[in-house]
């Protein structure tokens, strides 16, 4: 099995390197063609500005497809080594197991063996598996990329209308005034359906 992860592992850095030559080969296409869009442009040919405008919109989207590809192969290498050191631990705590059973039977002569280590697995796997800081971490970090960019959640959501608890049924908002059907009709004009 670790011969497995190792083999994964490999080829997904192959692939992210693959992903990251062909990004850069996409950003000099990229410089290429807005450099051929000047040049058409200066020369007053509109229509091949046009062409080359529309193969620079599909280059950008490719382009944008690579961070996204990107993202999936780091996320599924980092998966994979999530259980690479899930195995070990697993195959130490298997050892460790066996030692302490082994210890059990020794002075006592027996006792409830499969109870007992169940338990200790039970314990320790509870212990790894419970990550409730994840959340708390994610949201900081999100807290913090949107501060960087200008932000600012917490500010904003006082200032967010809450659902009312009291009467969840209630088509109208006894605040402001505004019904259902004006919201429906002013997303309409908006053109959102």
């Amino acid at each position: 099995r670790l011969d497995v992860i190792k083999e994964q592992t490999k080829e997904l850095r192959g692939t992210q390197r693959q992903i990251t030559r062909d990004r850069s080969s996409l950003e000099k296409q990229e410089k290429q063609l807005e450099t051929e869009i000047k040049k058409m442009a200066k020369t007053g040919n509109k229509e091949a500005c046009t062409i080359l405008a529309k193969q620079l919109v599909q280059l950008r989207r490719q382009k944008n497809r690579t961070y996204a590809v990107g993202s999936k192969v780091t996320s599924m290498s980092s998966q994979t080594k999530l259980m690479n050191s899930q195995m070990k631990m697993a195959g130490a705590m298997a050892a460790t197991t066996k030692v302490s059973v082994d210890q059990w039977l020794l002075p006592t002569g027996g006792c409830d063996v499969p109870s007992a280590a169940t338990l200790d697995i039970n314990d320790t796997l509870d212990e790894i598996f419970d990550e409730s800081g994840d959340e708390e971490e994610s949201d900081s970090i999100v807290n913090q990329v949107l501060d960087e960019i200008g932000i600012e959640i917490s500010g904003k959501m006082v200032s967010a209308p809450s659902a009312s608890r009291n009467n969840p049924t209630s088509s109208t908002s006894k605040s402001d005034g505004i019904s259902d059907e004006d919201i429906e009709r002013q997303l309409k004009a908006l053109g959102v359906d």
